[in-house]
């Protein structure tokens, strides 16, 4: 049973922070570090039952999952998109989940940016009805493609806020990855701030690497205290991967909540 939430928050991706453990013993993981939420990717292939019984056990949140994995800038796909978007809100709401996280798709070669840009709003505001009704909140993520994925179409958060710009839904906005957004632009302090309406959900990471918080360039206390004091209600993602004792990282990044 989801709880009341103020303010910033952690939240645990399991399935990299306790990659390879089944899922109700990373859930277990998370309580004992003294986190109160937890996320995941594909609940496709989950058993859901068992991630329910966990959660209510250790009285947690299932802070956010995926939708399916479909491109949302190819509009012969659109089709897919909202069946897999529409089968992932039931999926979310009987996890009894606010957050959607979706990819938007690689980028199309021989197709103009600006007609792929089109078919990523389409799609989006296509999507906001469903989730307007269902009172669920999806969050497109721009991703590097420097590091860990070439070819993807959104790798920029300015480029992501013109997009929920033009959608006009409060149930369409951007999970702000700050590892990502380190490498492909930098000025995150300023980027999230400025934008801090259209974020919906946040992920970090140790930048470079993609390990603790505590290793690489990114200072975190400063970072959360920033979108702390602008006024955002909900959860930051700890999607990493570790080098260390996982329960130890998790607990020093509780001190900074």
């Amino acid at each position: 049973m989801t709880k009341p939430r103020t303010g910033l928050q952690p939240s645990v991706c399991i399935d990299a922070i306790f990659e390879g453990l089944p899922a109700v013993q990373a859930i277990q993981n998370v309580a004992d570090c003294g986190i109160q939420a937890f996320e995941f990717w594909g609940w496709w292939d989950r058993d859901l039952d068992a991630i329910i019984q966990a959660r209510d056990l250790h009285q947690l949140t299932v802070s956010a999952c995926c939708t399916h994995f479909i491109s949302l800038v190819d509009p012969d796909r659109r089709d897919d998109y909202l069946a897999g978007l529409e089968a992932s809100i039931a999926a979310a709401q009987r996890l009894d989940c606010q957050t959607l996280i979706s990819q938007v798709g690689d980028f199309r070669p021989g197709i103009d940016r600006e007609s792929q840009f089109r078919a990523l709003v389409d799609g989006l505001q296509q999507a906001a009805p469903m989730l307007e009704a269902a009172g669920i909140t999806l969050v497109i993520e721009p991703l590097n493609e420097w590091v860990d994925h070439p070819g993807y179409f959104l790798t920029r958060s300015d480029e992501a806020f013109a997009a929920i710009d033009q959608v006009g839904s409060d149930r369409v906005k951007v999970v702000f990855d700050i590892y990502h957004q380190q490498i492909s632009e930098g000025n995150v302090i300023e980027n999230i701030t400025r934008n801090i309406a259209k974020i919906g959900h946040f992920h970090a990471a140790g930048n470079p690497g993609r390990h603790e918080l505590t290793c690489g360039e990114l200072h975190y206390p400063s970072i959360f205290a920033a979108i702390a004091e602008s006024g955002f209600e909900g959860f930051v993602g700890l999607e990493y991967w570790p080098k260390d004792d996982p329960a130890a990282g998790l607990r020093q990044v509780v001190s900074w909540f």
